[in-house]
């Protein structure tokens, strides 16, 4: 399938794998800065899911967070370690939706690594606070939403595309294989 929209002349199917992958994560979720980190996934029930700040996504495509031991979330995890993450890096574009593993440390390195001054609303004892923990989020898949040229480029193509009658749309999307 080479475009969702029939009268389409671009191609805007493009499946990501290894590291063309793992570079399309890193860009939309830096862009994003945030996503609805989601757990306790079982069908035909409703997830648990909130807002978390995502600190560092490896060259890997590996997603980092800091949570705190005592969280629901962490409790969540170690029941099921599935998640699913949701992103949204603008509001037409940069969009990003992960399923993964999450595996949860106190590694102290790591949590000196990622530690920002922000956390420390959340860890007011700083990055030696006994409550915190590192998240890592493998992917296991993931599908993503993006423009192909840029937002500018875009924009232009779709108004001009409306003023000639002709589909112009820019956007790009596929699936993200590790």
């Amino acid at each position: 399938m080479d475009s969702i929209n029939k009268n389409q002349e671009e191609h805007n199917m493009k499946d990501l794998q290894g590291k063309e992958a793992a570079a399309k994560i890193k860009e939309l979720a830096e862009t994003a800065g945030t996503c609805f980190f989601c757990t306790n996934l079982q069908k035909g029930k409703a997830f648990s899911t909130r807002p978390m700040g995502i600190i560092k996504v490896d060259n890997e495509g590996d997603l980092w967070f800091l949570s705190a031991n005592d969280s629901d979330k962490n409790a969540e995890i170690a029941a099921d370690p599935n998640v699913q993450l949701l992103c949204q890096g603008s509001p037409h574009s940069d969009f990003l939706s992960i399923f993964g593993t999450a595996t949860i440390t106190t590694d102290k390195a790591k949590i000196k690594e990622l530690w920002t001054p922000i956390a420390k609303d959340w860890f007011t004892e700083g990055e030696n606070d006994p409550r915190i923990t590192v998240i890592k989020v493998e992917m296991k898949q993931g599908y993503y939403w993006d423009t192909v040229h840029g937002r500018i480029v875009s924009l232009i193509k779709i108004v001009a595309g409306a003023i000639i009658g002709k589909t112009m749309d820019d956007s790009i999307e596929g699936k993200l294989k590790a």
